[in-house]
């Protein structure tokens, strides 16, 4: 799949998250004020009945990279969903230099890095903010 398939992305779309990880709860809070929120249906995969195999793959293969479906069934994956989420969100420029040669594989490589450590640098980000809070 092309990373430019991002910009075929036919909304609604279903972004299935980590209602654990405390950036993407941040994450999920903000796409829910966005004004474009109707686009985008939200699934915790940590939530009570969810089957991840119902829809072909398994948890723990969700749980280590975003996995995104548009409307007409197409799966995006990884950052590749990322550049998804925001073309359908209206953010096509961003998405469009993520694209670029160059810059395309260091933020494939960004994410990655990232959606390995992403609950612990949520944990320690929301320590640093309570403690930073605590001073004041």
């Amino acid at each position: 799949m092309s990373r430019l398939n991002a910009f075929d992305t036919r909304p609604p779309v279903t972004l299935y998250h980590d209602g654990h990880c405390p950036l993407c709860q941040r994450e999920v809070a903000w796409l829910s004020r966005h004004r474009r929120r109707e686009q985008v249906r939200l699934v915790d995969i940590q939530a009570a009945g969810f089957d991840a195999e119902a829809l072909g793959t398994s948890f723990p293969e969700m749980m280590g990279r975003l996995h995104l479906q548009d409307a007409e069934g197409q799966w995006f994956i990884g950052m590749d969903a990322s550049r998804a989420l925001y073309a359908v969100l209206g953010y096509r420029r961003l998405v469009w230099l993520s694209c670029l040669p160059g810059i395309a594989p260091l933020m494939d490589a960004g994410y990655r890095w990232f959606a390995r450590r992403r609950v612990r640098l949520g944990h320690w980000l929301s320590g640093r903010r309570e403690s930073s809070r605590e001073r004041e």
